[in-house]
């Protein structure tokens, strides 16, 4: 009852008429005390701020995924010339894949014939599944499968160059994003005698099945590597005796006035877009340029980069080091 100061918590405050009160148990002074500054929205449990960033991060998790697996997964040469090329060269392949009801010539024969005597899978699949394998690429009824690219560190691209019993030379790609191109470059490297084709391990195509197609085999041939930073690996080439040259429209020397007396040589070749980065140009001993005529802007990365190391490969067999 009212006034009652025996109940359990009542409390009588002193110098008031007023009957027992009973306690809050320290929640009003614990209510008094601060919180601390209040979360971000993207932390804030039901906040539509913090399911945006969960979905933003489980979409990041799975591109993440994606990638790692693409990068796990076999490639799919297409197309009968790469095809047989690739065969030819001895490419590691797993699986061959021949469309049913196929029109037969005779790349197709010799690509069977020689998936043959290499105990490889030969798969007769219907064509639109041909075309899923192949991300509906230009197949012509053939595609082969290859293991996921075997990279050599920059050390051995080095040491297979200096144990080739010529001049070494090496080439660079600076932020090469298209497979084509970097397909392109490496045939072009392997048709002048160069050594080895080293890549930086970011922004920068990797050897798919499309680099494969457009290097016509020549990566079986010729050692492809990877390198984590660019500009620090030139830097250790140079420190070990290496000329650094890249390949810049905006180059100190043009092709006919470079020197490339000094062996062995780095050739560095820029993107498609920006050219030589700036860290790496100023890693270069020199840069060169190549003369064109007015009007035209600028060549093709994988074009611009044949030029040179044909002019490269001319110069040494005129000096008879090759």
């Amino acid at each position: 009852m009212a006034g009652n100061s025996r109940r359990r918590g009542a409390v009588r405050k002193q110098g008031t008429k007023k009957g027992a009160v009973v306690g809050s148990g320290g929640v009003r002074r614990r209510s008094l005390k601060g919180k601390g500054p209040t979360p971000k929205a993207e932390l804030r449990p039901g906040h539509p701020a913090q399911r945006r960033a969960a979905a933003a991060a489980a979409r990041a998790e799975q591109k993440r995924n994606a990638a790692k697996k693409a990068a796990e997964a076999p490639e799919i040469i297409a197309g009968r010339n790469p095809v047989v090329e690739a065969l030819r060269a001895g490419v590691p392949a797993t699986a061959l894949y021949v469309a049913l009801n196929i029109d037969a010539d005779d790349r197709v024969t010799e690509a069977v014939r020689v998936a043959a005597d290499k105990g490889i899978s030969i798969l007769e699949v219907p064509r639109d599944e041909l075309d899923r394998k192949t991300n509906n690429a230009v197949h012509q009824g053939l595609g082969l499968q290859v293991p996921p690219f075997s990279y050599a560190t920059p050390d051995e691209l080095l040491k297979a160059a200096r144990e080739s019993g010529e001049p070494p030379l090496l080439v660079a790609l600076d932020g090469v994003t298209d497979p084509r191109n970097l397909g392109a470059i490496v045939r072009s490297a392997a048709a002048f005698g160069a050594h080895g084709v080293l890549l930086p391990s970011r922004r920068s195509a990797g050897m798919t099945a499309v680099a494969w197609r457009t290097s016509a085999g020549a990566a079986a041939r010729l050692p492809v590597g990877m390198a984590t930073n660019l500009t620090r690996q030139l830097r250790e080439w140079a420190s070990e005796g290496l000329m650094i040259v890249g390949l810049d429209a905006d180059g100190s020397v043009d092709i006919d006035s470079m020197n490339i007396d000094v062996d062995p040589l780095v050739i560095v070749i820029g993107s498609e877009g920006r050219g030589l980065s700036r860290l790496v140009k100023e890693t270069c001993d020199y840069t060169v340029s190549i003369p064109m005529a007015a009007g035209v802007e600028s060549l093709n990365a994988s074009v611009a980069g044949a030029v040179l190391l044909a002019e490269v490969a001319r110069r040494r067999r005129a000096a008879g080091r090759v």
